[in-house]
């Protein structure tokens, strides 16, 4: 029995536990209670006393769209502070949520099945592609990490996660330019393991999980897992906390203010010309 959530969906199927991003109309981006509850479920499926693989996947066209810029929930905060100290301290808060989730996914039991579903932008093509332990791709879906553009920087160790995955060069043209890459070319970099059709795609990447299953033993693989992680934990966690300062740090200068406002303007006015021609 695995909990009810809002924006998200949490099943296991036999051996399989899956959270699912369920906010598809705002392209599962990271608003409303979608990363509260995704921490929940990690924390639900890794106590799971079944479970081996847990796949994070997303519904709809779109994995994860990263930040709500249009919604409230990720806006900055706007408060007049008495000094830079106390406005550092209000955004390294903020970020407590997501940096719990990143935690989550490090320290979790079970084997991380990433499973893009479709495209990935901002926090959505950075934050889980370096931390999971296989990642599997329907035809066409692509990545591109705008941090950059955004006066931000690359969030929760994903700096880290995608040099090693990918190598540094590679890495820095996704995350300093912020390169649009799609998945074929991703498998060929090492960083995705398997493409599938994009139709059923979901019940395709069950079925290879359960054709897995029905050969290895699931404790050997979680073993695997483990001996991987054990050595690089610490790294990866300082890694997530270093990124949360200098993230902060951006905020505490204004550099991405006026970033932000102008993105949020354009997709209000792409809204808008949508909504004109209805």
């Amino acid at each position: 029995m695995v909990g009810k959530y809002s924006d998200i969906i949490c099943e296991v199927k036999g051996q399989i536990g899956i959270i699912k991003f369920n906010r598809p109309k705002a392209l599962n981006s990271f608003g409303g209670n979608l990363i509260p509850e995704a921490v929940a479920a990690f924390r639900e499926l890794n106590d799971h006393p079944d479970t081996v693989f847990t796949v994070l996947t997303g519904e709809g066209r779109f994995f994860s769209a990263g930040a709500d810029v249009k919604g409230k929930s990720d806006a900055p905060p706007t408060a007049n502070f008495p000094n830079d100290g106390e406005k550092k301290i209000a955004f390294v808060s903020r970020y407590s949520i997501a940096q719990e989730l990143l935690r989550s996914i490090i320290d979790h039991k079970k084997v991380v099945v990433l499973a893009l579903n479709g495209p990935a932008v901002g926090g959505g093509a950075a934050w889980f592609e370096g931390m999971s332990d296989i990642v599997v791709a329907a035809e066409g879906a692509w990545l591109q990490i705008t941090f950059s553009a955004l006066g931000l920087v690359p969030e929760y160790g994903s700096a880290i996660g995608f040099a090693q995955n990918v190598g540094v060069h590679r890495a820095n043209e996704m995350l300093m330019f912020g390169r649009r890459v799609n998945v074929e070319e991703l498998m060929e970099w090492g960083m995705v393991n398997h493409i599938f059709p994009k139709e059923g795609f979901h019940d395709k990447v069950i079925s290879w999980l359960e054709e897995q299953l029905s050969v290895n033993d699931g404790k050997s693989m979680m073993e695997v897992k483990r001996l991987q992680n054990a050595p690089i934990r610490d790294a990866r966690m300082m890694a997530v906390v270093n990124a949360v300062d200098a993230l902060a740090e951006r905020f505490v200068e204004d550099a991405p203010k006026k970033r932000f406002e102008a993105k949020r303007k354009e997709l209000e006015e792409k809204s808008k010309n949508r909504a004109s021609k209805i």
